[in-house]
C-alpha cells in the first residue's frame, strides 16, 4: 500500500514537472512590452530556420521551444510564409497558431481617381512593400508583362485602395487593379442608356476619364457627360482643355494658352473631332457611370464659374456671355 502510494506520489510529481515545464516553454508569454512585433517568415524554410529567425527577430527566447511543440502538435509542416504581427503576450503556442492561420499583414496601395499611367507607376514603384519586377520598362512592356500587348496602359486600372501582403509583385498588384476596371466596366457597359454614341466599352472608358477630369463635383458628372454626348451625336468637336493638356505631356506650363488649343495632338480635342485615342487619366466609377447615364438636356457648352462649378448652356450665344462674365471679366485687373 506504502509502496503504491509513493508511485502514485512520484507521478503527481513528475505531472507538476511536466506542466510546469510545458507552461513555461510553450504557454508563457514571450512577446513582452506594449507593442506588437512585426516578423517574416521566409518561404519554403525549414522548421529549424524559421525558428532560428525568429528568434533572431527578438520574438522566440528558445528557438527550439517552437521546434518541440511543432513536432509534438504534428504541425512540422503547416506554417505558412509571410509578414505577421505578433501581439504582446503571445506565447509559443500562440506564436505556432498565428503562423499556421497565414494572417499576414496586409499592405495598402490607393489608385486615385484622374491619375494618369506615369502616376500609377510612381506610385507602385515607390511601394516599399510590393516585390519591383517592372523597373525600367516602359509602359509597351509593362502592359506586355501584364499579359495585354499592344494596349495602352491609359485608364485601364481601376482606382481604388488596395491590400496585398508583403512580397506581392507589381505584376500581381496592376493585374487586380486591371481586371476590376474591367469588371466595373463591362458590368456598367451592360446596364448602359440606349442611344449613346459609342461603339465599344472602351470609348465609354475613354469619355469618362475626360469626364473624370472636367469637374471635381459629383453632381456635376452627368451633366458634363450630357454635353459631350450630344456633341458626339452632332459631330461637333468635344473642345476639352483637359485632352489639350494631356496631348502637350512634358511641354504643359501649368496654364493652358491659345497657342495650345491650336498645337494639333492626337488628343487635341480642339483641332480634332471624335474621341482622342485613349483615356487620359484612370476614371472613378461614377465617371463610367455618368457617361453611360448622361444627364439628359440640350446644352451643348460650359464653362468654369471659377469656384469649382460650371456654368451650362445651349446655344453659343448663351456660351460667349458665360465666358465673357466667368472667365474674360474675372481675369481683368
Amino acid at each position: 500500500m506504502l509502496r503504491k502510494l509513493v508511485t502514485l506520489l512520484a507521478l503527481v510529481v513528475l505531472l507538476v514537472i511536466a506542466g510546469t515545464m510545458y507552461w513555461r516553454g510553450f504557454l508563457a508569454p514571450v512577446v513582452t512590452g506594449t507593442h506588437a512585433v512585426d516578423v517574416e517568415v521566409t518561404p519554403g524554410a525549414p522548421l529549424r530556420q524559421v525558428a532560428a529567425e525568429l528568434h533572431a527577430q527578438g520574438v522566440l527566447p528558445q528557438p527550439l521551444d517552437l521546434v518541440w511543440l511543432a513536432r509534438l502538435r504534428g504541425d512540422t509542416h503547416s506554417l505558412r510564409a509571410g509578414e505577421y504581427l505578433v501581439p504582446p503576450g503571445t506565447s509559443v503556442a500562440g506564436l505556432l497558431d498565428l503562423l499556421k492561420s497565414g494572417k499576414v499583414v496586409l499592405h495598402s496601395l490607393t489608385l486615385v481617381d484622374g491619375w494618369t499611367f506615369k502616376q500609377v507607376m510612381q506610385a507602385v514603384d515607390s511601394n516599399p512593400a510590393l516585390s519591383h519586377t517592372l523597373d525600367g520598362k516602359d509602359a509597351a512592356a509593362i502592359m506586355a508583362a501584364l499579359g495585354h500587348p499592344g494596349e495602352s496602359p491609359e485608364g485601364r486600372f481601376f482606382p481604388d485602395t488596395y491590400q496585398f501582403p508583403k512580397g506581392t509583385s507589381d505584376v500581381t498588384f496592376l493585374l487586380r487593379a486591371y481586371r476590376d476596371m474591367q469588371s466595373h466596366l463591362e458590368s456598367a457597359w451592360q446596364k448602359r442608356a440606349d442611344g449613346l454614341p459609342y461603339r465599344t466599352p472602351y470609348e465609354a472608358l475613354i469619355l469618362a476619364s475626360i469626364v473624370e477630369k472636367e469637374t471635381a463635383q459629383p453632381k456635376e458628372r452627368g451633366e458634363i457627360a450630357g454635353v459631350f454626348v450630344r456633341r458626339l451625336a452632332k459631330g461637333m468637336r468635344l473642345q476639352s482643355d483637359p485632352t489639350v493638356i494631356f496631348g502637350l505631356g512634358d511641354a504643359y506650363t501649368g496654364k493652358i494658352t491659345y497657342k495650345d488649343l491650336r498645337s494639333d495632338t492626337p488628343y487635341n480635342t480642339y483641332t480634332r473631332y471624335g474621341l482622342p485615342p485613349t483615356p487620359i487619366c484612370l476614371p472613378s466609377l461614377a465617371s463610367l457611370e455618368a457617361v453611360l447615364h448622361p444627364t439628359p438636356g440640350d446644352a451643348l457648352y460650359f464653362v468654369a464659374r471659377g469656384d469649382g462649378t460650371h456654368q451650362f448652356s445651349a446655344t453659343l450665344v448663351e456660351q460667349n456671355a458665360a465666358v465673357q462674365k466667368y472667365q474674360i471679366r474675372h481675369k481683368r485687373p
